[in-house]
């Protein structure tokens, strides 16, 4: 009975036999917005099945369990950022151009998916533990290095950049930027005010975000 049980919900709610991987894709984006309000430990399997096409049954036969299914939901929010990196086809970008297109990337992507920047934060409460179970995170992560590397040495080849530039220090520069302009926009506004979190206040930080990197790797006159 169990097995015909499972069967018919295969079948039934959210089309699970006909689309498996828009099921899949359902729940992590639930999944996500849920851990991103409440965190890992607020968060209820029972509300994300709830909020999706499918069933908390089918949730577990997945995902495992609340843990499995959050570790997915981090690997997702790094799959997607790194995806839209790939898409910028920098390499074929004069090393300036292809810096500028990856430092407003970065912003607009941030900007864009608070839910991305939660979802780290709460990662960092937990130390990173889930992070360091996936070697999908890794892999991607380390691909992002790998970009910054070439664009830094096509610059140092053409004389533009400074050679002393460290590839990964150059990250985590342009994800401070990034990631502060979201994880502190409720204390920063309040405290001083929505200025720059209007239209017009956040193109101006995008642009002196790309004129603080640009100042910091190209090579003074």
């Amino acid at each position: 009975m169990v097995g015909l049980g499972l069967e018919a919900e295969k079948g039934g709610r959210g089309g699970w036999k006909q689309d498996p991987a828009g099921v899949q894709s359902n729940i992590l984006a639930v999944a996500m917005a849920e851990f991103a309000a409440n965190g890992l430990s607020g968060a209820r399997i029972d509300e994300i099945a709830a909020k999706t096409r499918t069933s908390k049954r089918m949730i577990y036969y997945y995902f495992g369990d609340k843990d499995g299914l959050y570790r997915r939901v981090l690997e997702e929010a790094y799959r997607t950022v790194r995806e839209g990196e790939q898409k910028l086809d920098l390499e074929h970008l004069p090393p300036v151009d292809a810096l500028t297109r990856l430092v407003e990337f970065t912003f607009d992507h941030h900007s864009r998916n608070p839910d991305f920047i939660r979802i780290v934060m709460i990662e960092n409460i937990h130390h990173g533990v889930y992070m360091e179970q996936s070697e999908l995170i890794a892999g991607l992560n380390a691909g992002a290095i790998e970009k910054l590397e070439a664009i830094c040495r096509r610059g140092r080849e053409a004389g533009l950049f400074r050679d002393d530039i460290e590839p990964l220090e150059l990250h985590w520069q342009i994800s401070a930027l990034s990631f502060f302009n979201v994880s502190n926009r409720a204390t920063f506004s309040r405290i001083f005010g929505d200025r720059l979190y209007r239209p017009e206040g956040q193109e101006t930080l995008r642009r002196h975000a790309v004129e603080l990197v640009l100042r910091f790797i190209v090579k003074s006159d």
